[in-house]
């Protein structure tokens, strides 16, 4: 060895002892623009919130789309029967279209709020600097959000709602569904695209967009409002914000679960056996009373305490994750005023 080896070697060596490869790597993400560490830090927060939460996630839905074999069965033997036919895998069934579309859509909620937020803040000083610019700001990065990835919240449900039974037999899968089982994200797409066109990857937008504007901005009213009222020196504090989060996910999912419900049926209603051919419902307000009507008006919060039990962690999880990786990216301080920046 050289001694220009020598010495490249023995620098190396220092740097990875003393850590400046990392200070190196740390150096590189403080150069990103904030909006982009935004973009990082919400979707790692939904990436992971959401696989968390992903065998309660497809039970939700399972009893929201009334499958067949489900509609009278408890959590636990839903669970059960999942791991009968397909395995431990059959959990995380569509969690892959779930977190293709999470990553994008949880990071454009996240970017898109503080955005939109500095943008009020900016250009509507009448409304202040307190929970009505986050209610607003929420609302409107929800909307932003959906629109963008819609049409994978459209596979992951369909991916979700079919049973296919890998175990029966050794060399083939079985669909418990009269349809034929989709093999993957990109042939759900296909296959709808193919039916329907653009409008088919947007079925159910309209009671997405509706639910989505109180929710989000309710979620993230909730949890700014909540958090202000939390001493300085607990502000820091990982129970704080899982708190915190879990509260703004139960109040402001309560409020608009039902138009949950009227998506996720308008999703897969051509996969139903028992349906007619072509659209069943032409509008929100059109799923909601044809459901009550028909289905009795507990099917609109049909999953309601799963879904309870699912969004408490998931939205602390990711409000949590969230706050945590905008630290380590070093994202400055969230805006009060025009000209000011406070915690």
């Amino acid at each position: 060895m050289g001694p220009s080896q020598g010495s490249s070697l023995s620098t190396n060596m220092a740097g990875f002892v003393d850590g400046s490869s990392a200070r190196r790597d740390v150096s590189y993400l403080d150069g990103l623009p904030v909006y982009v560490k935004e973009l990082i830090a919400g979707g790692a927060a939904g990436a992971f919130a959401k696989t968390a939460v992903a065998p309660l996630e497809r039970i939700k839905i399972l009893f929201q789309t009334r499958t067949e074999g489900f509609r009278s069965l408890g959590v636990h033997q839903s669970l059960k029967k999942i791991l009968n036919h397909e395995g431990v895998l059959g959990f995380y069934k569509g969690n892959g279209a779930s977190v293709v579309r999470i990553i994008p859509y949880a990071a454009l909620h996240f970017m898109t709020y503080e955005q939109y937020r500095c943008y009020l803040l900016d250009n509507y000083p009448v409304l202040g600097t307190g929970p009505v610019v986050d209610l607003l700001a929420g609302s409107a990065a929800g909307g932003t959000a959906v629109l963008c990835t819609y049409p994978l919240d459209l596979a992951r449900t369909k991916l979700a709602y079919q049973i296919v039974d890998t175990r029966g037999s050794k060399n083939s899968s079985r669909s418990l569904n009269a349809q034929a089982p989709y093999t993957g994200i990109k042939n759900v797409l296909g296959t709808v695209y193919k039916e329907g066109g653009v409008r088919g990857l947007y079925r159910g937008v309209g009671p997405t967009l509706i639910g989505i504007l109180p929710y989000a901005g309710l979620k993230f009213y909730i949890y700014e409002e909540l958090k202000r009222h939390v001493p300085e020196e607990h502000q820091k504090s990982i129970g704080m914000r899982l708190s915190c989060g879990a509260l703004a996910g139960l109040f402001g999912q309560t409020f608009t679960y039902p138009l949950d419900v009227v998506r996720r049926q308008m999703q897969v209603e051509h996969l139903q056996s028992s349906m007619h051919s072509g659209a069943r419902y032409r509008s929100s307000w059109e799923g909601l009373t044809t459901i009550a009507r028909d289905q009795g008006w507990r099917q609109l919060f049909a999953g309601l305490s799963i879904n309870y039990i699912k969004i408490v962690p998931s939205v602390a999880i990711g409000f949590t994750a969230y706050d945590i990786m905008k630290s380590w990216l070093k994202i400055p301080q969230r805006q009060k005023s025009g000209s000011a920046s406070a915690a």
